[in-house]
């Protein structure tokens, strides 16, 4: 599985006159087929940026526009344990393990958030992003840009 990050998917929606508009374009041409992902924070981030741009009858039909589009699968947390409360869960996944990430890695909140699930996702062989500099030895998983990963997939 490929996990692809937010920027991917906001230059194919926005930026439609960047240089690196074809190679984006070929990337997620590559992965429709091939077990591709976001996370449900990468998800949250796009809809959250396109929403300036999109009406909201648009908005609300993402599921089709993007996930069916582009054959994803959005990743969630694992459930709470069933004696783990509300609380206790999101100060885990939001609070302790981000935290923790970011002192020791010196990270974003979000980029820490999404590489704590994805890494923790089984299956995960990839992160994608073109800000790879940003991900690059703070991660478990291979971290490529759209062209490296199409250059590794030939």
């Amino acid at each position: 599985m490929v996990v692809i990050d937010t920027d991917v998917f906001v230059l194919e929606f926005a930026f439609h006159n960047d240089p690196r508009r074809d190679v984006n374009s070929n990337f997620l041409k590559q992965v429709h087929d091939n077990d591709s992902a976001v996370t449900v924070y990468n998800l949250l981030e796009l809809l959250g940026q396109l929403s300036f741009n999109l009406a909201p009858t648009k908005l609300e039909t993402w599921q089709s526009w993007l996930v069916d589009a582009y054959a994803l699968t959005v990743i969630w947390p694992v459930e709470p344990e069933e004696h783990t409360t509300a609380a206790s869960y999101f100060r885990k996944e939001i609070f302790d393990q981000t935290f923790a990430r970011m002192r020791q890695k010196r990270m974003a909140f979000l980029d820490s958030l999404v590489l704590n699930l994805a890494e923790r996702t089984p299956g995960v062989e990839f992160f994608v992003t073109w800000n790879a500099k940003h991900f690059k030895n703070k991660s478990s998983l291979p971290v490529l840009t759209p062209d490296e990963f199409l250059k590794t997939a030939s």
